[in-house]
């Protein structure tokens, strides 16, 4: 299967295109945040009130890095489990965000999130924090400094790999995975 390379800002005809299992090479600035962060964006959009940074076209990966060691743009930066964020991400998807990246499944509010405005779910391989580092160019915390590793960073990753979960046709890569082996 090849690699499909993608830059963000991500467009509808990028994320249509894409199907559970593809492999996917992210370029561009993507935002981190984890739950805490989440719950106050969606306070911030309940109050009217202007978001860090606009989520239309975007994509938000579910980390808490670890500090940089001297000389090194990031720490490691594997990714948190995704169900967490889930009573949030349905709002920002209705934002435009386009994708969030994490490990685990999505609920079903997600996913329908999905389908209804074109976003796909992403993997990132657990336990390769630090291969995935090397992806990350560049980091600053852009919101909330206070909550430490979980504040709201923007990354410039080249190559970041990932794998299509969820897709805008509410596919699912795990659901998938259980078919095939079950059929064995």
């Amino acid at each position: 299967m090849t690699q499909i390379r993608l830059t963000t800002p991500l467009t509808d005809e990028d994320v249509e295109k894409l199907r559970i299992g593809q492999r996917v090479s992210l370029n561009g600035t993507i935002y981190t945040g984890r739950d805490a962060a989440h719950k106050r964006l969606v306070e911030l959009i309940a109050e009217g009130k202007e978001l860090p940074f606009d989520p239309k076209g975007q994509v938000i990966y579910y980390v808490g890095p670890t500090p940089a060691k001297p000389g090194a743009v990031i720490g490691s930066a594997g990714p948190t489990t995704s169900y967490r964020m889930d009573p949030y991400a349905p709002k920002l998807y209705e934002l435009g965000l386009k994708a969030s990246i994490g490990k685990g499944r999505r609920s079903e509010g997600v996913i329908n999130a999905l389908k209804q405005n074109k976003g796909v779910y992403f993997a990132a391989v657990g336990g390769a924090a630090a291969l995935i580092s090397r992806s990350i160019k560049s980091c600053k915390v852009i919101a909330y400094p206070d909550l430490g590793a979980e504040a709201i960073h923007e990354l410039v990753v080249e190559d970041f790999p990932v794998i299509v979960v969820n897709d805008t046709l509410g596919g699912d890569l795990y659901d998938e995975g259980i078919k095939i082996y079950a059929a064995k």
